[in-house]
């Protein structure tokens, strides 16, 4: 008898869980319906503006010379490429410095100091815009990969949909086992914070932008102060896109579909710090946000499926009509896990077999999103490019 009352509870989880990747499901497909590729942007007529790429650097040796190499091979006519070299101590500024005698078009900026109310990325992409003249601001971060279109699709997109900010949700690469487990599972949080349909909504729905790939047309971008209207966020991005939304701008987040690939961290500790300043600010320094999300995706990536698993395995063990019935909700909604998963990692352009490391990925964000909500209680400082900082919670 207590199997069985255990087979039902699970067999009513596994409903609950069918009908929440059902939902998923739903919610991948209006997201791709609503036209999210950059490649659209290749069919709008070329024009003869100049974009200017600001690229802030800190210790970037690793990746500095392929970004730099992607920019200078782009498909677009008028480009100045400045790569602010913002306090380095490795050989990052000797690497752009070849670059430079190579191509005139590339230029170096070298800084030794931040200001104490700047976040370190904010001043180097500030003196990188200062020294700009394009018609456009294109702020790309040093670990990114661009293929030759990306200029020309997104000056395309972002001259249709006339926006004063476009921004990508970039192509993560899987090079470390690390990578195909967790980025995964934190982009599917961060998504569900800021869903992209919702973005992009013309009443302006929730404002988000993705701080690797940042093109504003430069009209808006001065009007609102430039890096100094987020001079102190470490999410600069999503500050931006609050701004441009306050000020009446439109901004759009759009998938780089193909187009753009970054590489974020070296080491599987560097990902778990990266991802907890990230889900500080997209949480807007809230620890009841934190929280939140971090028992969901708990209860998403562990508790359901979980349940789903063992209404499957009592299902057919013990047999009988509600045997049955308890097997086919088991295998309903691992069924409906699977497609909705399957779906995401395919748009995401995420090999399909990693699903499977889905368990380990969300326990590693459950601990990233507790962790985070815990250095705002104990006021533990963060720290990003060379600086600490002190946040303060907002929720209070």
């Amino acid at each position: 008898m207590t199997l069985q009352i255990i087979m039902l509870i699970a067999a009513g989880l596994s409903v609950i869980s069918g009908v929440w990747w059902v939902v998923v499901l739903v919610r991948v497909g209006r997201i791709v319906s609503s036209g999210l590729s950059l490649r659209r942007g290749l069919t709008e007529p070329a024009s003869d503006e100049t974009v200017s790429v600001v690229i802030p650097a800190h210790n970037e040796a690793v990746s500095i010379g392929r970004c730099i190499d992607s920019m200078i091979n782009q498909d677009w006519r008028d480009l100045e490429i400045i790569v602010v070299a913002d306090r380095c101590t490795d050989a990052t500024e000797g690497i752009v410095g070849s670059w430079v005698s190579e191509d005139d078009r590339v230029v170096l900026i070298r800084n030794t100091d931040c200001p104490p109310n700047w976040a370190g990325k904010c001043n180097a992409a500030r003196l990188g815009a200062e020294h700009a003249t394009g018609d456009w601001l294109a702020f790309i971060d040093a670990d990114t990969c661009a293929a030759p279109q990306l200029i020309r699709a997104a000056v395309g997109e972002a001259r249709r949909r006339e926006t004063a900010l476009l921004s990508l949700l970039t192509d993560l690469t899987c090079r470390h086992w690390y990578e195909r487990s967790t980025q995964p599972a934190a982009m599917m949080t961060l998504l569900s914070m800021y869903p992209p349909d919702r973005v992009n909504r013309d009443d302006r729905g929730r404002t988000f932008a993705n701080g690797q790939f940042m093109l504003f047309d430069r009209q808006s971008y001065d009007s609102i102060g430039g890096h100094s209207a987020v001079r102190d966020d470490l999410l600069e991005d999503l500050a931006f896109a609050r701004a441009i939304g306050d000020a009446g701008g439109r901004g759009n987040v759009l998938r780089a579909d193909g187009l753009l690939h970054v590489s974020m961290y070296e080491s599987r500790q560097a990902l778990l710090e990266g991802w907890t300043r990230i889900f500080l600010e997209a949480a807007r320094r809230s620890v009841r946000e934190l929280r939140k999300h971090a028992w969901r995706l708990l209860a998403v990536g562990w508790l359901l499926p979980g349940a789903s698993i063992l209404s499957l395995v009592l299902g057919l063990v013990l047999g009988g009509d509600w045997g049955n019935v308890a097997a086919a909700c088991g295998a309903g909604a691992l069924v409906a896990q699977c497609a909705a998963l399957a779906w995401m990692w395919h748009v995401g352009h995420q090999p399909i077999w990693t699903i499977v490391l889905l368990p380990i990925g969300t326990w590693d964000v459950f601990r990233v999103l507790r962790r985070a909500a815990r250095m705002l209680m104990d006021q533990t400082p963060v720290r990003w490019g060379g600086r600490e900082y002190v946040l303060e919670r907002r929720d209070v």
